[in-house]
């Protein structure tokens, strides 16, 4: 037997004005799981307290609670001393039991018509990436769009692709799941990272309907002017003025000894929108004797195109991007932009292995920066650190330089097609940011993701920066001390 001390969230709405935490301090076995936790709460210390719980095996999904800010199975979830036990974020109903009935009921049912046949054994396997959901909500609760606007959230577009590869099924899932909001999801990836059987919602099911829905020519406006742009010119964004490809050679050597070769993944934002970042990061790169090869020929890496149904055109820009790389027989391809990144790690069969910058930085153990007197806070993008799995790379680069004060990692609403599509919902969620980034009292937002640092400095006061934009900042500060000290 062991002691666990546990803060637990606590509101009965009969007798309550606002929640509140309780603590306890309970035994239990070694090995005990959240819900011998409770279960000890309540047979021991105090009988009042509500949740739900069934099957104790991971199989029904009524026992979902958040324990330490994250979605878990409270039977599944190993239980830890000091952890804090709460609701799922959906309207409280007791204590730890929430409402989930508005959520369950736009999961839609099989419908069958007079006449239907079997799936077959393919459409059967096709079927089963979706099959294994135990309405647990979990996907629901951490699920940004569904905060901000109507949406019948991740769990019933998961269904609603399940339905549409079941030939039982009669019903038009595809228009069904427009009108009820497959445009909102911001790809942040949320649902699938919470989600206890694993079920990859954005990649298996949502983009899967918005590719269905561009055949049945339901895109959004906005999004069909983004594919078109990028069928014209391989770019996803408009030129502003001279782009970072036509500022730099191909081959950019380092300032001293050669410590490694990269290819560089230039992007479209960075090429296009933010050329002046693109050029601080390859300052950082060259004083640290990493050697950049830049080719020509890349072109939009398609994640937009992805992530909004319209994948016709998708295979002439892989091709074209893997040969302008495979071509030079590069081994290390690089990128900056988190979309990007994702998308070649996740999206494409690549000869070559693909490195975020921030992983490439620390890869060659760059030179200590000055540290400057700032206190940043960082912005987590959706596909760093969920597309890609980065969280620590950025934070130790940034911690170099400046005091770092973290931050809930919450989307930004600029992924997913939102911003151009669903404009007054990317906007509701850069909000939900601005108030975050507020309560840090952070000088300076540092972020790894051109989108995302696009988006946010619409939205607050504070400078939003590059993490290689910050060390490069720190690098000037050292050689300004040391040229003063030299003079001296």
């Amino acid at each position: 037997m062991k002691e666990i001390s546990v803060r637990v969230f606590r509101f009965d709405p009969s007798c309550d004005t606002t929640p509140h935490f309780q603590n306890y301090l309970v035994r239990v076995n070694e090995g005990a799981r959240v819900l011998h936790v409770m279960h000890a709460i309540h047979e021991d210390h105090d009988p009042s307290l509500s949740y739900r719980h069934c099957c104790g095996s991971g199989q029904c999904g009524s026992c979902a609670v958040r324990v330490n800010g994250q979605p878990v199975l409270a039977c599944m979830e190993e239980a830890r001393d000091e952890m804090t036990i709460e609701p799922l974020e959906l309207p409280i109903r007791k204590d730890l039991i929430v409402d989930m009935e508005p959520y369950l009921d736009r999961i839609s049912s099989l419908v069958p018509g007079a006449e239907f046949r079997m799936p077959t054994l393919d459409e059967v396997d096709a079927m089963k990436p979706l099959r294994s959901c135990i309405e647990c909500l979990a996907c629901v609760s951490s699920c940004p769009a569904l905060k901000v606007i109507d949406f019948a959230g991740p769990a019933a577009m998961r269904e609603d692709m399940r339905l549409t590869l079941d030939p039982r099924d009669t019903c038009d899932r595809i228009t069904e799941a427009v009108s009820e909001g497959l445009f909102t999801c911001t790809s942040c990836q949320a649902c699938w990272k919470v989600c206890p059987k694993n079920i990859e919602i954005p990649g298996k099911a949502i983009e899967k309907l918005r590719a269905l829905a561009n055949k049945k020519g339901l895109t959004l406006p906005r999004h069909q002017a983004v594919e078109k742009l990028v069928r014209e010119t391989g770019r996803s964004v408009d030129r502003l003025g001279t782009t970072f490809l036509e500022q730099v050679p191909e081959v950019l050597e380092p300032y001293g000894e050669v410590k490694g070769t990269v290819g560089f993944f230039v992007g479209c934002m960075y090429n296009m929108r933010l050329t002046q970042t693109a050029l601080d990061a390859m300052e950082v790169l060259r004083r640290n004797g990493i050697r950049i090869i830049i080719p020509r020929e890349q072109v939009c890496c398609g994640s937009p195109l992805i992530r909004t149904g319209q994948i016709e055109f998708l295979d002439t820009l892989k091709s074209r991007n893997i040969n302008a790389f495979a071509f030079r027989a590069i081994d290390t391809v690089m990128t900056m932009c988190a979309g990007c990144g994702s998308t070649l790690k996740n999206d494409y069969r690549t000869p070559f292995r693909v490195m975020d910058i921030n992983e490439v930085l620390l890869r060659f153990d760059i030179e200590p920066p000055a540290r400057l007197p700032i206190k940043a806070t960082y912005h987590d993008p959706c596909h760093l650190l969920r597309g890609q799995g980065i969280r620590t790379p950025p934070r130790e680069l940034i911690s170099k330089v400046v005091d770092l004060v973290e931050m809930p990692s919450i989307c930004c609403g600029s992924g997913g097609g939102v911003r151009s599509g669903v404009p007054d919902e990317a906007a509701a969620l850069a909000e939900n940011r601005r108030k975050e980034i507020e309560k840090t009292g952070a000088d300076i937002v540092i972020s790894s993701c051109p989108f995302c640092e696009f988006h946010i400095r619409e939205h607050t006061d504070r400078p939003v920066k590059n993490v290689t934009t910050v060390l490069l900042e720190g690098y000037r500060e050292k050689d300004r001390k040391n040229a003063h000290m030299e003079t001296c």
